[in-house]
C-alpha cells in the first residue's frame, strides 16, 4: 500500500488511536479519522488528521464515510463496563456495522480489526467476551479482506490502565492478583504502531488471518522480570490475596451500578487478572510482514519514565 494511501481508523480519539494516527501521518499516510456524530473538531486529533462524523454503529453513515479510503484501523473499543451492554456498542455493534458497511461498497478497501488477548478466553469476562464475538463476525465474511492483531497489555504515554501499576513497580511495590510466576506479554504503544503500518504494507499476506503479538520477550514476564525492568533494583512483591480480589471486585461492581459508572475492576476482570498467563507470540506476524518490535519492558519503562507519561 502506497504510503500517501488515505486510511479510516475509528477510536482515533484514544490511547492507541492517538499514537496510531501520529504515526501514520508521520509516514506520509492521509488519515480520516470517525468522531461522533455531534463532533464538529476532536481538538485530541492533530489538523492534519481529516475528521468525519459519524455514528459507530451506523453501517449507512460509516459507509459515505469509508468510501474512498484504501484500508481501514477499528481501533474503538471498550474495556470497562458494568455489564455485557457497555462492551457491545464499541467491540460487538461498530464492528458489525463496519462490515455492514463495507459489503456495500463495489471494492471493499482491507480491514484490520485491533482485539485483544482476552478474546482467547471468552468465557472469562464480558469484555472477553465482547472482543471473542467481535472476532467471530468478521470470521462469518470470508468475502472481505481482514486480519484481527490481539495485543497484550499495551503501555505508554498517554495510558490510563497500565501506569499506575508501572508507577508503583519503578517505586519498587508490585501489588499482583496472579501468582509471582504468572507470565504476561507486554507492548510498548509505538511498537503496536509500528505494527499496524507493517500490516498496511502487507495485508494480502495477513487476509483472514489472527495475530497475537508482543514485545518479542519469549515466554513474556513474570513479575520478578517486571521488578526488574521497572525498578531501580529494589522492589518488594505483594500477592494480592483471592478473597480479598473477589470482594474488592464484587463490591466495585455494586457501586458502580449505584453510581452509574464504567468499572475496571470486576468479577470478570478478577477472573482475567489471575490466569496463569497471557502470551503472545510474533514468529507468524513477522514472517508475514518482517515486523520486529524495538522496545522490551526495560527500554519501554525508561523512555515512558525519562519522556513523561
Amino acid at each position: 500500500m502506497q504510503a500517501n494511501s488515505t486510511v479510516f481508523i475509528t477510536g482515533a480519539a484514544g490511547f492507541v488511536g492517538q499514537h496510531l494516527v501520529a504515526s501514520l501521518l508521520g509516514r506520509g499516510y492521509a488519515v480520516r479519522a470517525l468522531v461522533r456524530p455531534e463532533t464538529t473538531t476532536d481538538e485530541r486529533l492533530p489538523e492534519a488528521c481529516e475528521q468525519v462524523p459519524a455514528g459507530l454503529i451506523d453501517s449507512d453513515s460509516l459507509a459515505v464515510a469509508v468510501t474512498g479510503c484504501d484500508a481501514i484501523i477499528y481501533c474503538a473499543g471498550s474495556v470497562r463496563g458494568r455489564g455485557p451492554d457497555d462492551f457491545s456498542m464499541a467491540n460487538i455493534d461498530g464492528v458489525r456495522a463496519m462490515l455492514a458497511a463495507l459489503e456495500s461498497l463495489p471494492d471493499a478497501p482491507p480491514l484490520l480489526l485491533l482485539s485483544s488477548l482476552a478474546a482467547s478466553r471468552p468465557q472469562l469476562s464480558d469484555y472477553a467476551f465482547s472482543k471473542h464475538a467481535g472476532e467471530q463476525l468478521l470470521l462469518e465474511r470470508p468475502s472481505l479482506p481482514w486480519s484481527v492483531i490481539r495485543p497484550p497489555a499495551v503501555y505508554g504515554p498517554g495510558d490510563k490502565e497500565m501506569l499506575p501499576i508501572l508507577k508503583m513497580a519503578r517505586r519498587g511495590i508490585l501489588l499482583h492478583a496472579g501468582p509471582a510466576s504468572q507470565r504476561l506479554s507486554l507492548l510498548h504503544v509505538s511498537d503496536l504502531a509500528t505494527a499496524v503500518l507493517a500490516w498496511l504494507t502487507a495485508w494480502q499476506e495477513c487476509l483472514h488471518t489472527t495475530y497475537a503479538i508482543d514485545d518479542g520477550r519469549p515466554g513474556g514476564y513474570d513479575w520478578r522480570d517486571i521488578g526488574k525492568a521497572v525498578s531501580s533494583g529494589k522492589f518488594s512483591l505483594f500477592e494480592i490475596p483471592r478473597p480479598l480480589l473477589n470482594l474488592a471486585a464484587r463490591s466495585n461492581l455494586a457501586v458502580a451500578k449505584l453510581l452509574h459508572y464504567q468499572p475496571m475492576l470486576t468479577p470478570g476482570k478478577a477472573r482475567e487478572l489471575v490466569q496463569a498467563d497471557w502470551l503472545g507470540d510474533n514468529c507468524d506476524f513477522t514472517a508475514a510482514t518482517g515486523w520486529q518490535p524495538k522496545l522490551d519492558l526495560a527500554a519501554g519503562a525508561r523512555q515512558l519514565f525519562t519522556t513523561g507519561s
